[in-house]
């Protein structure tokens, strides 16, 4: 489970880069039940997603050439400058360089050396999203990457993140838990798995991170994803052990999953 307190390595952030941010803003309040909250900043485009009040996501402005609209993941960290000494000694690269956003905290984004690209936050006034785990907000992360094994070696090198394995049903291959460094499984926040080329025709066989969005009624989100301009990629099918699913798109192709957790 993603909580508040943001161990090292955890998700504590996201925001959607989208090419048109009112027509973004309208969709996820559609889906999510979100009300969207413009800022007030003449040189950017873009405001906070709120949910009961809380800060659930950011949304801004698609503005880098030939970049395709997707969300970008952020995970906390104690320094942003080590995160990225981490980052290229392990092979990645850096797209954006650590810089200060005033004093709410310290940001940078890379890219892993398979492609997948993902953020950190070094936090100052503001530790991140503040409300998770709860229907409209994050509850999960995961990465689609063309080699399991090369990317556990790298985020494990740049996070110190924990492992463990399990089988999917039907053949369908491993599946890997992510757990912040030192904390125990219940800690879970996420999963990578290994999929070919051929299969992230999304992103033209590059890897990629998506988030998954805890909701009410799986088959009530996936209606009102259709009703509002977007498609869905996979389900809604249930998943023993983790609920109900759907792997969706917004209007401008940003993918993201819907669930509806299993009862403990």
């Amino acid at each position: 489970m993603i909580t508040t307190d943001y161990a090292p390595g955890a998700p504590c952030w996201l925001d959607l880069g989208a090419p048109d941010v009112p027509a973004a803003a309208a969709f996820y309040s559609a889906v999510l039940g979100w009300d969207y909250e413009s800022m007030d900043d003449e040189n950017m485009e873009g405001g906070m997603f709120r949910k009961d009040g809380k800060i659930v996501a950011g949304l801004g402005k698609l503005t880098e050439e030939g970049a395709r609209s997707a969300w970008m993941i952020y995970y906390s960290v104690t320094d942003a400058d080590a995160t990225t000494q981490a980052v290229e000694r392990a092979g990645g690269s850096v797209r954006v360089a650590p810089m200060d956003l005033d004093e709410w905290g310290r940001m940078a984004q890379y890219t892993d050396p398979l492609g997948g690209q993902f953020a950190v936050w070094q936090p100052g006034t503001s530790k991140g999203l503040e409300l998770v785990d709860q229907p409209g907000s994050l509850s999960w992360t995961e990465l689609m990457t063309t080699d399991a094994a090369a990317a556990k070696e790298f985020y494990g090198e740049v996070f110190g993140w924990q492992y463990s394995e399990m089988q999917l049903p039907g053949g369908g291959g491993a599946y890997h838990i992510i757990t912040p460094a030192g904390q125990p499984e219940e800690r879970m926040h996420g999963g990578l798995m290994e999929l070919g080329k051929e299969d992230l025709s999304l992103t033209n066989g590059r890897p990629y991170w998506h988030p998954v969005f805890a909701v009410g009624d799986c088959d009530a989100a996936v209606a009102k994803v259709t009703e509002n301009g977007g498609t869905v990629q996979m389900g809604p099918e249930d998943a023993e052990g983790v609920g109900r699913l759907a792997v969706c798109l917004d209007r401008a192709d940003a993918d993201f999953v819907v669930l509806k957790p299993a009862e403990s």
